[in-house]
């Protein structure tokens, strides 16, 4: 019996393969793709156990579910343990089945579990294979795999080790670069093993080279480029940005208003229920009632009732959780604090504490505080919702109120700003309302209503004196009444009797002495004579001050204006008393009348020439109205150049007339500016009056002098040091002095000296001194030629024509020119008499 235990044992063991095998080859000839996972012998619960394609059997299905109750497949195609499983060195298998339920159509995903011990093939087994492409092949391994280490990943080998000895080796990160030894080849059997686990977070993958060589180094294969990828483990729980958020949100908001949005990170692979986030709200305080809602996906906090209101919590605090795995029970979670603050919104009017006040006030007392209410108001204090504005709805028509907010106490502060009066008013009683600075936030959806409350104040009796009521009284008086006339004054009366029999007057400003003041009455007399005209008058109203007391001894202070009504006491003048006339250019010249009076005194002006009866002014002279207060002078001769004495008479509309004398220039002029006389018919002499022109001239003819005279002197040097042409007894400058109209007679003669134009002045030359002058006006020219050939030009003088001319001189001509130095002397001086005679005539004719 006991060697047929085994025999059953081993049966029984092959019937388990027979029977896995046909379930096997069952589900695959049904299945769409068959996927081989390498796993551990034990698999905890809740353990990644590797990742399907399921995009590449089905892309349109909405439902998964595994036939294998110890596996769980997510979207993503992650396969997970439900519960501990402990792998026996068979392979297990389990189908996926892919459902859509709209078409009700349905696919089959065999998934088969391979024992990662199952043993290496030896190299025999190896080279009985089918052939094998040296290519690139895909291959994967587990984050943070529990081994046994060293752990087998694939086999590369490469179709020419049929004919040669083949040495693999490969090269990388991973294996001689960081991290060194992570991966290592068996040198003949091309097996890959890895040494240790690895974190997904820290290397994605690791792309290394495959190389197969024969023993002496020929190498039949290019290298082969070989990628590791890291499958990706649930590893890392998710982390919040921030430990603590703080948000704020305005009380009695609409459902769904956003309060804020949360965030929170996984170092997991991207794309993968891994990473995939659901945010959620653990607990909120105070608890009830639950005022916030968190999308799951966002993060994002609303509202979710609009009973949020400050005055009753003004915070609230969540406590909120995100957990990858798409929320899933076995994903990995972490959570936070929210604290959510309610911001202050003005859903709460003032109101007064009390309905009414009662206060008094001494009468004419201003700018003092009579009263302060207070108001009670539920919302934040110290912000534009709780400060309070006041106002006086009723009561204070005159004005004699104003009530302000105290910024430190919100209290409305009731003050006077214009003093009362206890005769006109023994009471006053006020209507006052009160609002926020900020506009009430319920008065689209509320009619609100101002609270108000009511301000009794009594008027306290007061001896205020005598009162100056109009502060500025007026009389009327003609201004030429005589001396001691009287008038009525000003009056002040006590306010308590209205009477003005106890007030007594006194005058504290009289600017020019005018007036005196009748102490018991008020009333005024005439103490200098009145002039409406007079220069410190102003639009015909002298003032002066009055000081009114009573028998108590107070006082106060009024204006009587005295209106002087005008009386036609000035005749009319014309101020501009010298008229010029520009000869020349006009014939004719306007004057303006001016009169001191008033319009009713004034204008319109007659205009008239004021002469004795054997006087010719009328035939010489004319005037010609222009409007009311103008006329125009014209002279009717031709007068000479000079000034004249114009008397005219200026008569006003009422008769009275004033002759005012001109003194009319007539000029030879084209501006009054440029004025200058030639005769003065009251003295009949010469006058001559320079103009800027004229003097302007002078200047210029007087630096042309310096330049010749520095010419002259240029001249002579240059003539002395030159060779003499001529005999010295020849004069070497000549004179030809011509007091005829006509042209002289032409002289030629050889000179070496210069050309001189003098006015004037008197020459010097060689042979003795020239002399010539200008003698009242008369004017005359010499002038010295330098050189042969050469004329002297004529010099026109005032009423003369004089000539110098030297003939052209030449060799052939110096016999007939040659005189002596005294002969040239005493023809010249008897000429110039002559000429000097002649001009002094023509000036005095």
């Amino acid at each position: 019996m006991a060697p047929a235990r085994p025999t059953r044992s081993r049966s029984g063991a092959l019937c388990r393969q027979l029977l896995l095998a046909l379930t096997i080859l069952t589900f695959t000839c049904d299945a769409c793709k068959k996927v081989i996972l390498q796993v551990p012998s034990q698999l905890d619960a809740e353990k990644f156990v590797g990742r399907v394609n399921l995009k590449e059997c089905f892309q349109s299905a909405n439902l998964i579910h595994s036939s294998d109750p110890d596996f769980q497949i997510l979207e993503d195609g992650s396969v997970y343990t439900t519960n501990a499983i402990l792998l026996s060195s068979e392979e297990r298998s389990f189908t996926i089945l892919l459902y859509n339920t709209e078409n009700q159509e349905e696919k089959k995903l065999l998934v088969l579990l391979q024992h990662q011990t199952k043993k290496r093939h030896s190299k025999e087994k190896v080279l009985r294979r089918a052939k094998r492409r040296w290519a690139p092949i895909p291959c994967s391994m587990q984050e943070n795999s529990l081994g046994p280490f060293p752990l087998f990943l694939q086999q590369i080998q490469s179709d020419t080790a049929q004919n040669y000895t083949i040495f693999y080796s490969i090269r990388g990160p991973g294996v001689d670069r960081e991290p060194i030894n992570l991966f290592y080849v068996e040198r003949d059997t091309g097996n890959l093993y890895c040494t240790r686990p690895v974190d997904r977070e820290e290397y994605e993958s690791f792309e290394l080279i495959a190389f197969a060589t024969t023993p002496d180094g020929y190498t039949p294969e290019l290298p082969l480029p070989l990628v590791i990828r890291i499958e990706d483990e649930n590893d890392n729980y998710p982390v919040f940005t921030e430990t603590t958020y703080v948000f704020t949100v305005s009380e009695n908001c609409r459902v769904g208003s956003t309060v804020g949005q949360v965030c929170a990170t996984d170092k997991d692979e991207p794309d993968t229920m891994h990473t995939r986030l659901k945010y959620s709200i653990i607990e909120q305080l105070p608890a009830y009632p639950m005022l916030f809602s968190m999308h799951p996906t966002t993060g994002v906090i609303t509202t979710s009732s609009s009973q949020l209101d400050r005055e009753v919590t003004d915070k609230y605090q969540l406590k909120i959780k995100v957990q990858d795995m798409d929320g899933q029970y076995f994903g990995l979670q972490t959570t936070s604090t929210c604290i959510i603050n309610i911001g202050d919104v003005n859903d709460n009017l003032p109101t007064f504490t009390r309905t009414s006040y009662v206060t008094s006030v001494e009468e004419n007392t201003v700018d003092v505080e009579i009263l302060r209410v207070t108001v009670e108001d539920k919302d934040l204090m110290n912000t534009v919702n709780w400060r309070a504005n006041y106002t006086i709805l009723k009561g204070n028509e005159n004005g004699n109120f104003k009530i302000v907010t105290d910024p430190k106490t919100n209290e409305g502060v009731l003050c006077v700003v214009k003093p009362l009066n206890y005769e006109e008013r023994q009471q006053v009683n006020l209507q006052i309302g009160v609002v926020n600075e900020a506009l009430y936030s319920r008065e689209a959806h509320s009619r609100s209503v101002m609270s108000t409350a009511t301000v009794t104040v009594n008027v306290k009796n007061q001896d205020e004196g005598p009162e100056c009521s109009p502060a500025v009284q007026t009389v009327q008086i003609k201004e030429n009444v005589p001396v001691g006339t009287k008038s009525n004054g000003y009056k002040a009366y006590d306010p308590e009797t209205r009477s003005s029999s106890s007030i007594r007057y006194k005058k504290l400003t009289d600017p020019k002495g005018w007036v005196t003041i009748d102490e018991k009455e008020g009333s005024i007399t005439i103490f200098r004579n009145l002039d409406r005209e007079a220069e410190s008058i102003r639009d015909g109203i002298y003032n002066i001050t009055i000081l009114a007391s009573d028998k108590d001894g107070k006082t106060c202070t009024g204006t009587l204006g005295i209106i002087l009504q005008d009386v036609n006491d000035n005749g009319a003048v014309i101020p501009k008393r010298t008229v010029v006339i520009c000869k020349t250019v006009l014939s004719s010249a306007d004057i303006v009348a001016v009169d001191p009076d008033g319009p009713t005194n004034g204008p319109p002006f007659d205009f008239s020439l004021e002469s004795d009866p054997d006087s010719d002014l009328e035939r010489k002279w004319r005037l010609t109205k222009i409007n009311d207060t103008a006329a125009r002078l014209f002279f009717q001769e031709d007068l000479p150049f000079g000034t004249y004495r114009v008397p005219v008479r200026v008569t006003d509309r009422h008769g009275l007339s004033l002759i005012t004398p001109l003194n009319v220039m007539l000029c030879d002029c084209v501006t009054e500016n440029d004025c200058t006389l030639r005769t003065d018919p009251r003295t009949d002499h010469g006058e001559v009056r320079l103009g800027k022109w004229a003097i302007l001239a002078i200047l210029l003819g007087i630096a042309l002098l310096f330049c010749i005279l520095f010419t002259l002197v240029c001249g002579s040097t240059g003539a002395a040091k030159q060779p003499k042409v001529f005999p010295d007894d020849l004069a070497q400058q000549n004179l030809i002095v011509s007091n005829t109209e006509a042209p002289g007679d032409d002289k030629i003669c050889p000179t070496n000296g210069f050309t001189m134009h003098t006015v004037g002045n008197s020459a010097q030359g060689i042979c003795g001194t020239l002399e010539s002058g200008v003698k009242n006006g008369g004017q005359e020219t010499i002038e010295l030629v330098k050189g042969g050939h050469q004329t002297l030009e004529p010099c026109r003088g005032t009423g003369h024509h004089h000539t110098l001319d030297s003939c052209r001189g030449g060799p052939a001509e110096v016999d007939n020119c040659r005189y002596t130095c005294s002969e040239w002397h005493d023809f010249t001086q008897i000429r110039l008499g002559e000429e000097s005679i002649r001009g002094h005539t023509l000036i005095k004719n």
